[in-house]
């Protein structure tokens, strides 16, 4: 009877062993998940502030501003607008029999 004994007090203690040490790992694991949970919500959250301030920086005004303060770029109007006009392309648009005779438009 000893020996059963002593047998049944090994096996309970491995036991308990065995349920300290899952207990042990289950908080550790609860403790990582909300971590993870916390960082997921931060990171969602400075996501969304970075986009609100991406739209901010892209509108169009703000983008016109900063061509013209940085850049010294302008509208295009008829009083600035330089039209160049490439002499290949031209003379391929002039018929065959002219452009050997020597006459140009």
């Amino acid at each position: 009877m000893n020996r059963v004994n002593l047998l049944l007090l090994l096996a309970v203690i491995a036991s308990s062993l065995v349920l300290i040490k899952s207990a042990y790992d289950t908080r550790r694991l609860f403790a990582a998940i909300h971590k993870a949970e916390v960082e997921a919500l931060r990171l969602a959250g400075e996501s969304k502030r970075l986009e609100a301030e991406r739209q901010a920086q892209a509108t169009s005004l703000r983008v016109e501003r900063t061509a013209r303060e940085r850049l010294a770029m302008r509208t295009a109007t008829p009083a600035v607008t330089l039209y160049v006009v490439d002499p290949a392309a031209r003379l391929a648009a002039v018929p065959a029999s002219m452009a050997t005779s020597g006459v140009a438009r």
